[in-house]
This record gives structure tokens, C-alpha cells and sequence, in this order.
């Protein structure tokens, strides 16, 4: 039997395709983090990050004080973190339990997009509400695939 991890293997390069997606995600949330930083000057997080250099040549206390754009960004990010781990593991494991395509389609497509989704409804300042069915809708599916993959496991 040929690996499952393969792009030959249909379920494998979806869930590539679906983790490359998250993973650009991810890495896009913390560069946005950066360039919110710069683009209000404040924001900062550490008292060394105060000294003067070629990237802060006006160093000022209140640099340290919360922004709020900032801040949200940071939130959104420490979201992903909660989430895309989760699914990039549980996921790499679904994939060897050899669902069927369709199926392994359906939860990686819903996956990436109740997370855009979630980072669309932060992003706008949305009700806790609406962020929390879109969080809950991609939790839902890391916990399918667990449960699938631990069945598969067992049985």
C-alpha cells in the first residue's frame, strides 16, 4: 500500500491545501499584528522595546499603552492559535484513517472557512455571538476528527 501522505492521494492534498491556507492564515494575522503596531506607533509590549533604534527612532512611554487596533489583531491571532494547531494535527491524522473524499472535503473546506469567517466577524467587531458559531463551527469539526480518526483506531 502506497502512503497516505502523498499529493497522489486525493484526501491528503485536500487537507495540504486546506493546512497551507490556515498556515498563511496564521503567519498573515501576526504580520498584520506588526504593521498595525507600526502604522500607530504604539502597542508595544516590553519596556526594552522602547529603546531607540532604526525601527522606533522616537521612542515614547505611552508606546506601551494598549491600542486598541493592536490589541484586536492580537486577540485574532491568539484565536488562530487556539484553533489551527488543532486542526492541522487532528487533520494530518484523519487523513491516514482514509476517510472519503467527500467527507474529509466537506470538513476541511468548512474548517478554513468558519476561520475566515471568524477573522472576518473579529475583524468588523461582530457580536460575541456570531464569532462564537464561527469558532464553534471549526471546533466541531476538529472534534469529528478525532473522533473519527480515534474509532478508526479502536475498531
Amino acid at each position: 500500500m502506497s502512503s497516505a501522505l502523498t499529493m497522489e492521494n486525493p484526501v491528503f492534498a485536500a487537507y495540504a491545501a486546506a493546512a497551507a491556507i490556515m498556515i498563511l492564515k496564521l503567519m498573515g494575522q501576526g504580520w498584520m499584528t506588526v504593521a498595525l503596531m507600526v502604522k500607530t506607533d504604539a502597542g508595544l509590549l516590553n519596556t526594552e522595546d522602547l529603546r531607540a533604534t532604526v525601527a522606533n527612532r522616537n521612542p515614547r512611554p505611552e508606546q506601551l499603552d494598549p491600542n486598541e487596533k493592536v490589541e484586536r489583531s492580537r486577540r485574532m491571532q491568539r484565536n488562530d492559535l487556539e484553533s489551527i494547531p488543532a486542526f492541522l494535527a487532528a487533520g494530518l491524522v484523519f487523513v491516514t484513517a482514509q476517510p472519503p473524499l467527500w467527507v474529509a472535503v466537506l470538513l476541511f473546506a468548512t474548517f478554513v472557512l468558519s476561520r475566515l469567517a471568524h477573522t472576518y466577524a473579529y475583524a468588523t467587531a461582530q457580536n460575541h455571538e456570531i464569532r462564537a458559531t464561527f469558532f464553534s463551527v471549526g471546533s466541531a469539526v476538529v472534534i469529528v476528527m478525532a473522533l473519527w480518526v480515534l474509532v478508526a483506531a479502536v475498531v
